[in-house]
């Protein structure tokens, strides 16, 4: 009889350690499920900025309504205060856990228009990216690329492109903004092979000034062979 109720306590007590490590191996599942989800969502805040109370802190009317009291430090220390803030101004902004740190704050204002580089053929044009609102990105006389879409994702700026001889599938690319101001946009490729990282360094396109002809004028020919 003893044996039996022996055999019985370690049976059971199989049985509870079996199911206990199938709690922690289902635990661990779900805990690498939650980080494999944390991974791919995007935590950057979007809002306007409300106030700049000092230079060491930022206030942040969030879309949601939330109006954070941030300090930008850290942001300031490793340059990631991306283009000069003025109150109003659309931010993307990452921040701490506790929502009470910015690690990085982006000039959405700053980053829209018209964005040009000397073509690295031959450097007689210029060509670039168009970044419009709502997340609409354009090519600028370039034939071996057509951009389509941009967004700030965790703080780096992703943009959805076709290339020439691709079709119709779109790649997507991430870029590190090493540099934002009212007319240079700095960013470097991220996430590839090092033979094909890039650094792209773009200036604000400005219309050119008209060539001064000191007061002459062209003459206007009405010669039909200068017509034609």
């Amino acid at each position: 009889m003893k044996k039996l109720v022996f055999l019985s306590v370690a049976m059971a007590a199989m049985m509870m350690l079996s199911c206990g490590g199938s709690n922690s191996h289902q635990a661990e599942r779900e805990e690498d499920t939650v980080d494999a989800y944390d991974q791919i969502r995007d935590h950057t805040l979007y809002g306007l900025c409300g106030a700049i109370p000092s230079t060491s802190q930022l206030k942040v009317i969030t879309d949601t309504g939330d109006t954070l009291a941030l300090d930008i430090t850290r942001a300031i220390e490793n340059r990631k205060m991306l283009g000069s803030i003025r109150v109003g101004d659309r931010l993307a902004v990452m921040t701490n856990k506790n929502q009470t740190e910015a690690t990085e704050v982006i000039n959405i204002n700053l980053l829209l228009g018209d964005w040009v580089m000397p073509d690295p053929l031959d450097g007689s044009d210029e060509i670039g990216i168009r970044i419009k609102e709502g997340g609409v990105a354009e090519s600028i006389e370039m034939t071996n690329i057509t951009y389509r879409t941009w967004r700030i994702f965790n703080g780096k700026l992703e943009i959805t492109s076709i290339r020439e001889g691709g079709g119709e599938a779109e790649e997507t690319n991430y870029f590190d903004i090493l540099k934002l101001s009212s007319d240079t946009l700095v960013y470097k490729t991220i996430g590839k092979p090092q033979d094909e990282e890039e650094t792209l360094e773009y200036s604000r396109w400005r219309e050119k000034p008209k060539p001064d002809l000191h007061g002459l004028k062209l003459e206007e020919h009405q010669d039909e062979f200068m017509k034609m």
